[in-house]
């Protein structure tokens, strides 16, 4: 799933009010991290991340890794912290509604 420019804008606004809840340190992105972050989406489906300063990667390199092994979304990054979101697969239980974009329709002429 792509998200649009607004559904991002509206998670950024989201992520605004959340804590760090995953660090990746000088060892990378291991599996226990990778196993951390996906549990944190599973249970709230939008995660604020932080790479601290004796890791090796950048900010963006840490966010594109880390979301391709969790099959989430890039929401953000800025500076040291990075965004991820992953939609609950089970309607039920979703905590965040995204807006839909509107579809343009032709005037009539």
């Amino acid at each position: 799933m792509e998200l649009t420019s607004k559904q991002r804008a509206q998670l950024r606004g989201i992520a605004n009010g959340i804590d760090t809840i995953v660090h990746i340190g000088k060892d990378g992105i291991t599996d226990n991290v990778a196993k951390q972050a996906n549990d944190a989406l599973e249970a709230r489906e939008l995660i604020k991340c932080r790479v601290l300063e004796n890791s090796m990667l950048t900010a963006r390199e840490a966010c594109t890794e880390l979301a391709r092994r969790t099959r989430s979304e890039e929401v953000q990054v800025i500076g040291t912290k990075f965004v991820l979101y992953r939609r609950h697969y089970d309607k039920s239980k979703r905590k965040i509604e995204l807006i839909q974009e509107k579809k343009k329709t032709k005037p009539l002429t």
